[in-house]
């Protein structure tokens, strides 16, 4: 997979700024506040640029629920000033 870099994607930027309040939001709620299509995809290429997103299924099958959260920096031991995990995020 080739990753858009997060400082020239506006579409991953939309992404960020939803989840950046570290509230879980299921993959309608993304498609809808960030304007995006394919929300496993953004969360894959967010992930590429060094943010920490989390992801879990409620349900089986046809009846699948995605939610994505992106959690505060204190829960995985990150810099609070930094919502990023590696260094180099967005060049």
């Amino acid at each position: 997979m080739h990753a858009a870099r997060f400082g020239h994607s506006p579409r991953l930027q939309r992404v960020h700024a939803l989840l950046s309040d570290g509230r879980e939001r299921s993959t309608l709620e993304i498609v809808t506040g960030a304007q995006v299509c394919a929300v496993n995809s953004c969360v894959a290429e967010l992930r590429a640029n060094g943010f920490h997103i989390e992801c879990r299924q409620i349900g089986r099958g046809e009846n699948a629920l995605f939610m994505y959260r992106m959690p505060s920096p204190e829960r995985y031991g990150g810099d609070p000033d930094d919502m990023m995990i590696s260094q180099g995020a967005g060049r």
